[in-house]
């Protein structure tokens, strides 16, 4: 992406990139370093190698021939030798084909993990849409604004943009997604509808959690906390979202009272956007690690954006990490300058779970964006200025890992056990495929080629 050549203080200049990059400058150095180091993956789960094997025992038991494909001539993280990857019942299995196995012949491409996009905005998009022209905005209330005529001049309801956008993920190699929907009484909950209508559509292809986003405000916009509440009652979402308690809402202890109150009374999570930088920005982090311990919600809180924490000093971000890592609150971050994007193999080193997200496509906060998870994670190695392959490779750790690790999903890491859930590329080597983004031959989901040549299979 391109900055915009407009200076950021002059009147109505104002991008969402020059918003959230702003005044950020002097975080720039350490934030790189640190975000592009390879992270430590989880180990392969236990649970899944048990689960796969129990499944099968449990098909064999019920007398039911166990579904099973044979990817013939594929290199898993680009090695240099191809195999066969053997999948039973949806899971990678390491025992012989069995017979009658059907198989798909990979052509000696690498085999890459699908991938986890851990922040989107699929309500909001225009995406396979007529173009729209976007106005100047010089702040969140403006953005907000500009959101809802876009909203009322659609004349495709959410289902069908959100649809378009989640299935082109999934054409792209996007096995999960955290979908943040707004929730406000100017559209009461019609964009968290149109996308659950969206995942159900998409539910052979595509894990979807979906967040209830106050945009508007909790406490700014009345009528809103009512219909969050209404959202987690019935159940068609699976955790609440805030923004910005100071410096948007300007009631910090009241919207984290209402977000988290309806997250324990309703048993979903809390996924907070969090844009405040400073001393705003370390108070709501605060205020959000003190609840989390109080109602017992450790590794149900994710907190995404975070601006506040890459210009803190290494003494002031081990401290707040340590806190972040022993309530197993999870962060996320879409890498949209070098001064912005979380230190990653930092936080890690307290446990800290990190995804990556591609946030808003193509909406009225700014026409770019794709949906691509890929891309994604070409753009952190750019904007963190990475050479190295181990950087690279950890580029693309962040995308298909770290999303999974704050979604509470198994790696798909080719271990036995672990989901079928990966993407077919032409490239010599994984730092390679980060750089050049080569088109997705083939995708495959639990076993079964969802994804051609770019094209998702409905």
């Amino acid at each position: 992406m391109q900055s915009s050549s407009s200076s950021p203080s002059s009147p109505g200049a104002l991008s969402r990139r020059t918003m959230l990059a702003g005044a950020a400058a002097m975080a720039g150095a350490t934030a790189t370093a640190a975000a592009t180091a390879t992270p430590a993956l989880a180990a392969p789960s236990s649970a899944s190698a048990s689960a796969s094997a129990s499944a099968e025992a449990a098909a064999g038991s019920a007398g039911r021939r166990p579904r099973a494909v044979v990817f013939r001539d594929v290199r898993p993280f680009g090695a240099a030798k191809a195999t066969d990857l053997v999948v039973v019942d949806g899971r990678v299995s390491d025992r012989p084909a069995p017979h009658g196995a059907k198989v798909v012949d990979g052509g000696g491409r690498i085999a890459l993990p699908s991938l986890v996009d851990a922040h989107i905005h699929p309500d909001k998009t225009t995406w396979e849409g007529s173009w729209v022209s976007r106005r100047p905005a010089s702040g969140i209330a403006d953005y907000v604004a500009q959101d809802v005529e876009l909203f009322h001049s659609q004349r495709r309801p959410v289902v069908e943009r959100a649809y378009g956008l989640m299935s082109h993920a999934v054409s792209r190699g996007t096995r999960a997604m955290r979908a943040h929907a707004d929730v406000a009484p100017a559209y009461g909950l019609a964009g968290v509808e149109g996308v659950a209508a969206a995942r159900e559509r998409l539910r052979h292809a595509l894990d979807v959690q979906i967040v209830a986003f106050p945009q508007h405000g909790v406490i700014r916009t009345p009528g809103t906390a009512a219909l969050l509440e209404k959202a987690a009652r019935e159940g068609v979402i699976d955790m609440i979202g805030g923004i910005d308690p100071i410096g948007f809402d300007q009631a910090l202890d009241d919207q984290l009272d209402v977000v988290f109150g309806i997250a324990d009374r309703h048993g979903v999570g809390v996924d907070i956007h969090l844009h405040d930088r400073g001393e705003k920005g370390m108070r709501a982090i605060r205020g959000i690690i003190d609840r989390t311990r109080a109602l017992s919600l450790a590794g149900k809180v994710t907190v995404s954006h975070v601006f506040c924490l890459p210009g803190l000093t290494d003494r002031e971000l081990g401290s707040v990490a340590a806190d972040l890592g022993d309530q197993d609150i999870a962060l996320t971050t879409v890498a949209p300058s070098d001064s912005l994007v979380l230190p990653i193999a930092r936080l890690r080193e307290y446990g800290v779970r990190v995804g990556l997200g591609s946030d808003g496509v193509r909406d009225s906060w700014s026409p770019f964006g794709n949906a691509d998870m890929m891309h994604r994670a070409h753009i952190l190695g750019w904007v963190t200025d990475v050479r190295l392959d181990q950087e690279l490779t950890g580029c693309y750790n962040v995308a298909a890992h770290g999303g999974a690790d704050v979604m509470g999903l198994p790696h798909a890491d080719f271990e036995a056990g672990a989901p079928a859930d990966f993407v077919l590329v032409r490239g010599e080597c994984l730092p390679q495929v980060v750089v050049d983004m080569p088109r997705r031959d083939m995708v495959v989901r639990g076993g079964v080629v969802v994804a051609r040549d770019g094209e998702f299979l409905d």
